[in-house]
């Protein structure tokens, strides 16, 4: 079983909704709005909210000047571009081309490739309610690649916008966190069995890395007809 370690990690979310998550005692979550300054901009010009808030984490977490494999994960996506481009396109019929470029879901991945100048392995991935554990079992199967010696993995998502918004899945509140993974012989691990159990409460991605970032042993999450054991050698 490949097992990993956070090299280097980042993560956003806004000041009003840490504490009642219970994430203040979280070292190291910025809730200040990012200026993204680290990337020119025209392309920064580009990104709304969400997606300055997942590439200033990814850039945070990133090892400068070393390429490896990015995995950018949204069970959603920036959709509120997307639902913008929808009304206008019903209002008026004209769709922005510039706009729509940004919907589509590995839009946000794109700008961090082009800004970085990055040809290395770009995945953009979405899975529904288990979108964390498909980006982390991709990354640990980049792992498994001698080639990889890290992966650097960002998480985001932001609550659905109107009319959307009444579906019970939606996050309570934006968030982004980016992680650098390195192989370990001692570390986390990730699995999956079939159960009948009834579905525990989605963790959302701060709640999964405030687990990896802590000294528990394990944390199960039950999604549909699965659940994901996230353990930890301590």
């Amino acid at each position: 079983m490949i097992r990993f370690q956070i090299a280097k990690w980042a993560a956003w979310a806004p000041a009003a909704n840490t504490s009642q998550a219970s994430l203040l005692n979280l070292a190291g979550l910025s809730n200040e709005a990012p200026s993204l300054s680290e990337m020119p901009a025209m392309l920064r010009r580009r990104a709304g909210r969400l997606g300055k808030t997942a590439l200033h984490t990814a850039y945070q977490a990133a090892e400068q000047g070393t390429a490896c494999p990015v995995i950018f994960a949204s069970r959603y996506g920036d959709i509120t571009q997307s639902v913008e481009q929808l009304q206008l396109l019903a209002q008026s019929g004209v769709v922005s081309p510039s706009a729509f470029s940004m919907s589509v879901h590995n839009a946000i991945s794109a700008l961090f490739s082009i800004a970085r100048k990055d040809t290395a392995s770009y995945t953009a991935i979405a899975a529904g309610e288990e979108t964390i554990e498909a980006a982390f079992t991709e990354a640990i199967g980049l792992l498994a690649d001698d080639d990889a010696a890290s992966v650097l993995l960002v998480c985001y998502d932001e609550p659905l916008p109107a009319p959307h918004h009444v579906f019970t899945e939606s996050p309570a509140f934006a968030h982004a966190f980016a992680c650098r993974l390195v192989k370990a012989d001692r570390g986390f691990s990730l699995s999956s069995h079939a159960t009948t159990h009834p579905a525990d409460d989605l963790p959302d991605g701060l709640a999964i890395l405030h687990f990896l970032l802590s000294e528990q042993h394990s944390l199960r999450h039950t999604a549909g007809a699965r659940t994901w054991l996230w353990q930890q050698d301590v």
